[in-house]
């Protein structure tokens, strides 16, 4: 069982910064891969970033180049650098564990990214 909890959410203006994190709780973190998703009003929830057990990263076309993808297997923890912030960079965001069959979802922070 894999617990996640995810912060840094808030309000940004356009151009701007900012950092998510996701701390997870349970065993064997270091075996999950670990991703960050969005949903925004009215549409589905959509991959952001992902980072596997060994490191690899992808990330969607929308965010490459300004959103970064982190983890921490001591800390157990997965971070979202998001650079040059865009409104329709708007959405909840969630952390996401996954290994085989299982997942494990957080209940989101919510970006506004608004002038």
């Amino acid at each position: 069982q894999v617990e996640l909890v995810e912060s840094g959410g808030g309000l940004v203006q356009p151009g701007g910064s900012l950092r998510l994190s996701c701390a997870a709780s349970g065993s064997a973190f270091s075996m999950y891969a670990m991703s960050w998703y969005r949903q925004a009003s009215g549409n589905q929830r959509e991959l952001v970033a992902r980072i596997t057990s060994g490191g690899s990263t992808n990330y969607a076309d929308s965010v490459k180049g300004r959103f970064t993808i982190s983890r921490d297997n001591i800390k157990k923890t997965v971070d979202l650098q998001m650079n040059s912030l865009k409104p329709e960079d708007t959405a909840v965001y969630y952390c996401n564990a996954d290994r085989l069959i299982r997942a494990y979802w957080g209940k989101g922070t919510l970006v506004t990214v608004s002038s």
